[in-house]
């Protein structure tokens, strides 16, 4: 009987002919080897059909949440379905930590992984860069590992499920640390141009929120490694809120983490929004677009021209930045990036030409889109060749190939 189920932001609905839901490793090698299409879903937290298949769908939800950490190596390893808050406040306990995470710390680590998520920070690579190895099976149903010193490895971390189905996969941890989370209020605009590499590396971890409509940017977050030293009075013209806030204006900041610049644990503090609390607000879709660091001033002004169109169906932007990575699918491949985050009002038909619009004003710019979000075009990736010979050698029957990785990946 088919199984039907909705992304997170409900506006794709699934119709696989089957939908499975392993226990074990060994189920999934079963599946798999039986299949004749396959595609594998995590926490659901995508915006396009990435996932979609009309055949089979693994999730790997149901695999054992084992999390193993090696002291000796100073790595972790963890079921692909454990989503990065539990992972977070485990490794915690334990005295150790991630260099960084996302916004949300309700996705799953594989999902995240594979299309390049990121958490914001001038220094930090995206969420994949912590990879150490990771387990896939592949079209046959073999369980194949990869380490960093294997020559596929760079391929096969952001892979948009391409290659095979991961089921687990080996971080790299540092010891634990402290984070004070300070938030800014209405930064003149003409500063975010004139200052925007100060602003961008003024803390740990940097995120700026606009609705692109007025003169200032809303809100800066300012995540800081706790040296003891308190915030700043102020941040080119930006000062400090006066209470907790959200991202978007008028929302309750009961689901944030905790700001203030109070000292906490660097889990409660790098994500925006807390594990037990409906992410971000709830309705919603999302796009992503990335450009060179050095272009954020031209992308602000490319934003700025069509915003006749964005601010109608815009709930908030965020602005993030990036490092480079050397991951052959990676929006971040050789390009530390600054990010333009749009979260829209839940409305495709409405909210598609205001992305088409974005992708043609930065498109001099040569955006690469975040996977999981919604966009129409991808350009193409000086690696594509290397990923396509490695997708034929592993998966050589186009098992894990959907429309949306045949059109973005493979040009079909």
């Amino acid at each position: 009987m088919a199984g039907r189920l909705r992304n997170w932001a409900g506006n794709i609905e699934f119709a696989p002919a089957r939908v499975h839901r392993p226990s074990s490793v060994e189920q999934v090698q079963e599946i798999v080897a039986a299949a004749e299409q396959v595609r594998v879903l995590g926490s659901g937290h995508s915006f396009n059909r990435i996932a979609d298949t009309p055949a089979d769908l693994v999730s790997v939800a149901g695999l054992p949440q084992e999390i193993s950490i090696d002291a000796e190596e100073g790595t972790v390893s963890v079921a692909a379905g454990v989503r990065y808050g539990e992972l977070a406040a485990h490794l915690h306990a334990a005295g150790y930590a991630l260099h960084n995470l996302g916004s949300l710390p309700h996705i799953s680590v594989a999902g995240a992984v594979a299309t390049g998520t990121h958490g914001s920070g001038a220094g930090l690579g995206n969420l994949a860069t912590a990879i150490a190895g990771l387990q896939l099976v592949t079209a046959d149903g073999e369980l194949v590992e990869l380490r960093r010193d294997d020559p596929a490895f760079a391929g096969s971390v952001v892979s948009l499920g391409a290659l095979g189905v991961v089921v687990r996969v080996t971080l790299d941890v540092s010891r634990a640390y402290q984070i004070r989370q300070a938030v800014f209020e209405d930064l003149p605009r003409g500063q975010l141009d004139a200052h925007w590499r100060e602003i961008s590396t003024s803390a740990y971890s940097v995120s700026l929120f606009t609705d692109w409509a007025g003169d200032t940017v809303d809100q800066v977050w300012l995540k800081r490694l706790d040296d003891g030293e308190p915030a700043p009075g102020e941040l080119f013209g930006a000062k400090p809120a006066d209470g907790p806030r959200h991202p978007i204006s008028g929302v309750s900041p009961d689901n944030c983490t905790e700001q203030g610049d109070v000292p906490g644990p660097w889990h409660t503090r790098l994500p925006h929004f807390k594990l037990e609390f409906t992410p971000s607000s709830g309705e919603e879709l999302q796009s992503e677009f990335f450009v060179a660091a050095d272009d954020a001033v031209a992308a602000f002004a490319a934003v700025e021209r069509v915003r006749h169109l964005v601010t109608p169906v815009l709930q908030i932007s965020e602005i993030r930045t990036v490092a480079a990575d050397e991951l052959w699918l990676s929006p971040h491949y050789r390009r530390g990036s600054v990010a333009l985050h749009f979260t829209w009002v839940p409305d495709t038909e409405a909210v598609l030409p205001a992305v088409a619009a974005l992708e043609a004003e930065l498109a001099d710019l040569a955006p690469r889109p975040h996977w999981g979000k919604v966009f129409h075009h991808a350009p193409g990736y000086e690696r594509s060749a290397d990923f396509a010979e490695l997708a034929g050698r592993l998966d050589p029957g186009g098992k894990f190939r959907n429309a949306f990785v045949r059109r973005h990946l493979f040009g079909e």
